[in-house]
């Protein structure tokens, strides 16, 4: 790609969220196949020539936090994260159950000090990803413990060469859908605290199924559509509506001075028109 007024990206980021696989692969409510829908953006991904640095799923792998959702996850995505020699980064979301999360995804390391949260640091080139775990066991909503908050305000005491961005489930955001108070993240300005002051240039989450973007802290934040079905945000006052569209794959790019998020639909849609390259020179 020939750059315009900016340079061409540092880095690419795939960022998947909400795949819902289940055990035997059976459909959610009755007559959506996860596993086709992942299939669609891993088919998407690879035909397009993005070759990413990471792949990073925001959470809620598996619908019923069985064992072997998680492995058909693994085999899945790791094929695609080595065919590109990109890092292959797992969040845990409401959905996902610790101990299979960590003996199938994290090869049955423990949690890096942070209590039994599983949490991460990883380092792409400079670029520090911090993955969070906002579960609460058999719960909706999200939370972050003070061995948690401690960890992260550890972490983020050393500047990272290229800043860092968080990775977690639940986002730090008002919820537009209906019921708010079960699904949200608590205790958000005791997150906001630990950011103050700190380099983190963006936080990517998921959880909604919808694409959604803000700011937190003063920190942009951007949320990805799910995989697997979408959750509708027109839905009538109370009411919360899964659709059978709208399920995307996030492309964040990094550059020097920003980060530029991107959705794209997983599923390949019909071309109206299309150019050929320019030529070069």
């Amino acid at each position: 790609m020939t750059p315009g007024q900016h340079p061409l990206a540092e880095q690419v980021i795939v960022h998947l969220s909400d795949l819902h696989l289940t055990a035997d692969a059976a459909p959610l409510f009755g007559v959506v196949d996860a596993d086709a829908q992942l299939g669609d953006a891993i088919g998407r991904l690879t035909a397009s020539g993005v070759v990413p640095a990471a792949i990073v799923v925001t959470g809620d792998v598996a619908d019923d936090g069985a064992q072997a959702s998680y492995a058909r996850a693994r085999a899945l995505l790791e094929p695609v994260a080595q065919q590109f020699g990109a890092a292959l980064i797992w969040v845990m979301g409401n959905h996902d159950r610790a101990d299979a999360f960590r003996s199938e995804l994290l090869g049955g390391v423990d949690a890096p000090a942070a209590g039994t949260e599983l949490v991460a640091v990883h380092d792409l080139a400079g670029l520090r990803l911090v993955a969070l775990d906002t579960s609460v066991a058999g719960l909706h909503h999200g939370a972050l413990s003070d061995d948690q908050l401690d960890w992260l305000a550890a972490t983020l005491a050393e500047p990272a060469p290229r800043g860092t961005v968080i990775a977690m489930h639940h986002p730090p955001l008002p919820v537009v859908i209906a019921p708010s108070d079960t699904i949200e993240l608590h205790g958000q300005q005791r997150l906001a605290a630990v950011l103050a002051g700190r380099d983190v240039r963006g936080i990517i989450a998921g959880h909604l199924h919808y694409a959604t973007s803000s700011s937190f802290a003063g920190v942009p934040v951007w949320v990805a559509a799910a995989c697997c079905y979408s959750t509708d945000p027109l839905a009538p006052d109370g009411w919360v509506r899964g659709q059978g569209g709208g399920q995307a794959i996030s492309l964040l790019h990094v550059y020097p001075d920003r980060l530029v998020h991107t959705s794209t639909p997983t599923t390949a849609l019909p071309t109206l028109y299309g150019f050929p390259p320019r030529p070069e020179g």
